[in-house]
């Protein structure tokens, strides 16, 4: 056999430094053409999303029984919701978050260099479903809805 050449289809640069940072918040974005009348939101998503899962994150560690606190793993799924309810008073996003339970107290100062909790017989893995109404433009935000699971979303 004369030197053939193996090549891994998905290992674009991109994997390959997702591999090497570890678990990290990973958000997954469909790609639009520029001229696409979703184009909006989907820069809307981009640019608020991030403040709204932390709060989201922020609000399930203080409402959790546990004293451990949990960070995110992954965003599964998010979308900006199309409402004409006039309660509403800014942008509406819906998300489905996947949280993980690190071996820090949740009023710890520095939760977002904690590590992970590896324990095998204690599930560690948390799957909720978030509605929340914002402004982020002035930090202001309020749960419609929370709905958690246990296990993982794989």
């Amino acid at each position: 056999m004369m030197g053939r050449q193996w090549r891994c289809r998905w290992a674009q640069p991109w994997t390959l430094l997702l591999l090497l940072l570890g678990p990290r918040l990973l958000v997954t974005h469909g790609w639009r053409r520029k001229g696409d009348k979703n184009s909006e939101n989907t820069n809307i998503l981009e640019l608020y999303l991030p403040a709204v899962v932390e709060y989201a994150l922020h609000v399930y560690n203080l409402r959790s029984q546990d004293m451990n606190a949990y960070k995110v793993v992954r965003v599964l799924r998010s979308w900006l919701e199309l409402s004409e309810q006039k309660e509403e008073k800014g942008l509406v996003f819906s998300m489905e978050l996947q949280f993980a339970r690190t071996r820090c107290g949740k009023f710890d100062e520095d939760i977002d260099n904690c590590p992970f909790q590896a324990t095998p017989d204690v599930n560690n893995t948390i799957t909720c479903f978030f509605t929340v109404d914002t402004e982020p433009w002035k930090t202001e935000f309020q749960l419609l809805n929370d709905t958690c699971l246990e296990g993982s979303a794989e």
